[in-house]
Formats: C-alpha cells, structure tokens, sequence
C-alpha cells in the first residue's frame, strides 16, 4: 500500500497483548486486524495467492510472547466476526463492537434504515458484553483523511449517535480520530460526564497538542507504526505519559518502512537487529510455511514498535513494554483479573 494512513482501518481489527516477547518485555498493542482477508490468503482477488496462514500468524505473535488479542469490529458482520474468533480462543481473544467512519455509510444504505442498524449493533454489543466477549465500544469516530469513503456530514451524524449508544453500554472506547481533531472533541465532549470509564485513541497521528488535550480529557493514546512515521511523529510519542501509552500495530496495515523516521530509530539500536530479522520475508506469491508476508504487518511485529517508542523516550524497553500492558489490561480487563 502507498500509504498506511490512507489505507488502514475499515475492516475489523485486533489489539494484541504480550506478556513476554523476545527480550522479556510485556507490551501491548492496538489493532491488528486478524479477521482481514490477507490473514487467510486473499489480496483484492478472487482466488488466494497462498493457504490460510492466520495459525501461522499466531504462532509467530506468541513465541514473542502475545497472549491477548481483543478483536475490533468495524461494521455489524466484522463486530459479528469479532465475536466469533473470540469463541474460536476462549480466554485469547476478545471482541469489540461499533462501525468505523469509513464504514458510516452502511447507516445510510441499511435495509430498515440507520436506526435499525444502531440497534442491532447495541444489541450484539450488549450480549457479548454479558456474555463476557465484549470489552468496548468500537472502532468509531471519525476520519476527514478518506472524504471518499463517508462523507463528513454522515460521519459526525453516527459518531454521536454511537456515543449515544456507549453511554448505554458503559464500555471502554475505542475510538478513531484522523484529522478531524476539533470535530472529534466537539461531538464527544458533551457525552464524557457519562463516559466514566473513557477508551483509548488508536493509531495516533495527531499533534503535541492534540495529544495533550486528549490526555487531560482521560483518554490514553494508542501508538503503531503509522504514528512513527515522521519526526514529529517522534516528538508527539516523546511526549506521552507512560501512564496513557497503549502499543499496537494494526496489522496488516501500518508496517515500519525503510522511508519511516523509526527505522533510523531501529538501525540505531544494536538489540533491534535480531527483532528486524526473526522472521523470514516473502512475496505473497512465493509464500512458504512459517514466512511472514512481505508487506503485511502482523502482531509479532509488535516488539519492533515498543523498541522504538523506547528509543525515542530514552528509557528501557521493558519499562515501555511493562506500564502499556498495564494500561490496557487495567482499560480493557481481558480475562487478568
């Protein structure tokens, strides 16, 4: 893809959790889409260009140390989806329930209408809460970088109408804001005195400032390759408080590039270099067992992120990995007390 920003996040993804990866760290992550198509073969084609391979996508997050994967929706089908692989890996994998921006238009084309769509995604999202599947509203918000997909009429429509939904349900959010930061704030402030267990920004890409309003609201910040782009990428994850610092990856989507100021980042760091090279990499048409796919970001990936993050804060990898996987387990619970 040309652009992960652009491309990332219409279709149901994951937050990967790790305990122990290579170098005895315990980070979390936010966003890998393990429901996506590419996971199981398919690349914008009618026939795979290679077997299901998401076992194998698995296996390579947990012998970094990945144990907990909560599963995004991102439309009615994908939350459905969602909530199916967390039954597929009971204590694994949990779910989450809500319709991206990109996706706000399905409100609009619903058979029955919008309404009748949004009570369908409160009702699965209710049962697999009480069920014990669901562990926060999402992925919604709203998305100014990719007009094409929903307008931002229709967008800021059902992001307040979805929050009307999350007051109901009383989960953790999960929330997409992409240039449209003033929007975002004016819609959801209004709701926040009865949001008290407030959620977490995934795929960050904002300002200094927009981080730092975000912060005092309550909110936490999610990190993955897109928001370590650009310097001042870096200098916006400098600046977030280890105490609101979420790690992800959005796989497939988000990969660090050679172009990516994080790379400069990884070359830097003697210790990366065995995380850079773990894993066999190849073209989706020359696919072998246990390869990752070039191009496709995947969860193992995860330690390549908190490595930067801690390079870029000057402070031990361990100490990074360690404070976001007690954010995200004191925000999401999953099954760890």
């Amino acid at each position: 893809m040309a652009d992960e920003t652009k491309d990332e996040g219409t279709k149901p993804r994951c937050l990967e959790y790790a305990d122990t990866p290579s170098s005895q760290l315990t980070p979390d992550q936010v966003g890998i889409n393990l429901t996506d198509a590419t996971y199981r073969g398919f690349y914008r084609h009618s026939k795979p260009s290679h077997e299901d391979d998401l076992p194998q996508v698995l296996s390579r997050a947990s012998s970094v140390g990945v144990r907990k994967f909560l599963v995004t929706g991102s439309d009615l089908e994908p939350s459905r989806q969602a909530i199916e692989l967390s039954k597929r890996y009971p204590g694994r994998c949990y779910a989450t329930v809500g319709v991206h921006p990109c996706s706000a238009m399905s409100f609009e084309r619903a058979p029955g209408g919008g309404e009748k769509l949004l009570t369908q995604i409160r009702t699965l999202a209710q049962r697999g809460k009480d069920a014990g599947h669901v562990k926060a509203f999402g992925e919604f918000g709203l998305d100014f970088d990719r007009l094409e997909h929903c307008s931002q009429a229709i967008q800021e429509k059902w992001f307040a109408r979805q929050l009307d939904v999350a007051v109901e349900l009383q989960l953790p959010l999960f929330l997409h804001s992409r240039a449209a930061h003033t929007s975002f704030l004016n819609i959801l402030r209004p709701h926040l005195p009865h949001l008290p267990h407030r959620g977490l920004v995934h795929s960050f890409t904002g300002s200094v400032a927009e981080m730092r309003e975000l912060i005092d609201l309550g909110f936490h910040i999610g990190i993955n390759g897109c928001s370590l782009k650009t310097d001042q990428n870096l200098q916006v994850v400098k600046d977030v408080p280890l105490d609101r610092l979420q790690l992800e990856t959005d796989g497939p989507w988000c990969e660090m590039r050679p172009s990516h100021a994080s790379m400069a980042v990884l070359k830097g760091d003697p210790d990366a270099q065995g995380d850079l090279e773990r894993f066999k990499k190849v073209k989706k048409e020359k696919w072998v067992e246990g390869a990752m796919v070039k191009g496709r970001n995947e969860p193992s990936q995860i330690v390549l992120v908190s490595r930067v993050v801690a390079g870029v804060k000057g402070v031990g990898v361990e100490e990074v990995a360690k404070a976001a996987w007690e954010n995200s387990v004191g925000m999401f619970g999953l099954g760890e007390g």
